[in-house]
């Protein structure tokens, strides 16, 4: 008769490697909200678009992630953090793929909607110009995207194994027509600030009579 041997628990992983590990979805989501400045001159010599365009190529973003972010922290709050943290990491990656191989600048901006979620942010944010730079001009535009799914991917297996999962005790009723007006306004909110930046811009550089 064999003797069978329960598997031990699984040792708790360090606290500073669970926070290294969330710190990488900060890193790449932080980075992709500067890396793509530096792209964009090539990318609308490339697709023979307008301002207007290559701005909705970064607004698109930041609106998404501006959205998204009660929705996720709800949604979390429910299934599970890991989970949801894993899931978004896998939109992002995959929004960055379709990044990579878009045909056009209408096609870019649905991506970058798309593949949004979200001391590692102010490094991030000083990297990625650099980062752009040097990627635009040695290997092409589409790289700034390309190089945002080897990260995410890593991130996604290591969150698998060493990040435990967890929820609220309790959770809130699920609200979706709550979550859907939060997300629009403060989505709405940040589309108008930046107009109002926009405009005011504008009006500054203005020759004076």
């Amino acid at each position: 008769m064999r003797s069978t041997t329960a598997n031990p628990p699984r040792k708790p992983a360090p606290k500073s490697l669970v926070l290294a590990i969330c710190c990488l979805s900060l890193l790449i989501v932080s980075m992709d909200a500067t890396i793509v400045n530096v792209a964009l001159p090539t990318i609308g010599r490339e697709f023979e678009t307008s301002v207007s365009g290559l701005q909705w190529t970064v607004d698109a973003y930041l609106l998404a992630l501006a959205g998204f972010l009660m929705v996720s922290g709800s949604v979390a709050d429910r299934f599970g953090r890991r989970r949801i943290f894993q899931l978004g990491l896998l939109a992002f990656s995959l929004g960055s793929l379709l990044c990579s191989v878009a045909p056009s600048i209408g096609f870019l901006i649905f991506a970058r909607a798309i593949g949004t979620w979200g001391a590692v942010v102010g490094v991030s944010m000083g990297f990625g110009p650099l980062v752009g730079g040097f990627l635009t001009q040695s290997v092409g535009w589409r790289s700034v995207f390309v190089i945002n799914i080897p990260i995410g991917v890593a991130a996604i297996v290591l969150t698998a194994l060493f990040v435990p999962e967890s929820r609220a005790a309790k959770a809130r009723s699920f609200d979706p027509l709550g979550l859907a007006i939060a997300a629009l306004g403060i989505a709405s909110t940040t589309s108008w600030a930046r107009a109002s930046t926009a405009r005011i811009s504008h009006l500054l550089e203005e020759p004076t009579l």
